[in-house]
């Protein structure tokens, strides 16, 4: 057997075992709540949708740029302007949800379809609110418009859950 094939078959298997400490690839992730399978590779300077969140009346939307400075983007993008939203999206830099009780959602991979050796991660991460809300005689929470206004014009409305993507790129750029 070839040096180089032996190396080939050899890296998977020494990759798999770097082990929870290490801090590159899927094992550093802690679990998130959806299972997500493998993406479609996506070509350089095409616009796809990674996710949406119809909660937050969101989508994510992604592009390879095909530039070695900034090799990938992603944007919020609002579904519909009728779309009333029951959950907000904020910038993930100001929330730092990997330390403040926010639960990992989702985790996309999305290959470099001309630089298999790239892919973008976007982790999605979800903030939800306590509901110990008072439920009535039937079990169901109910939402009066008088006392609501009341607690607008207060400034003490009701927390709502929270949303928030952070993306980076791994692996080495190609050349062309």
């Amino acid at each position: 057997m070839s040096p180089l094939l032996l190396l080939l078959f050899t890296l998977p298997v020494i990759a798999a075992h770097a082990g929870p400490d290490s801090k590159a690839g899927p094992a550093s992730d802690p679990k998130a709540e959806i299972a997500r399978g493998p993406v479609q590779p996506q070509a350089p300077n095409a616009v796809h949708t990674l996710r949406q969140i119809p909660e937050a009346c969101a989508r994510l939307e992604g592009m390879f740029t095909g530039q070695a400075d900034d090799p990938y983007t992603f944007t919020v993008v609002r579904i519909s302007p009728q779309c009333q939203p029951r959950a907000r999206f904020v910038d993930a830099a100001k929330a730092k949800p990997a330390q403040n009780g926010w639960l990992l959602n989702d985790v996309i991979r999305v290959p470099n379809a001309a630089c298999p050796s790239q892919q973008a991660v976007v982790h999605v991460w979800r903030k939800p609110v306590d509901k110990t809300a008072k439920l009535d005689g039937q079990g169901q929470q109910r939402i009066y418009l008088e006392e609501q206004s009341q607690k607008a014009k207060a400034g003490q409305l009701d927390a709502i859950p929270m949303f928030a993507a952070q993306m980076t790129v791994e692996g080495a750029g190609c050349t062309r």
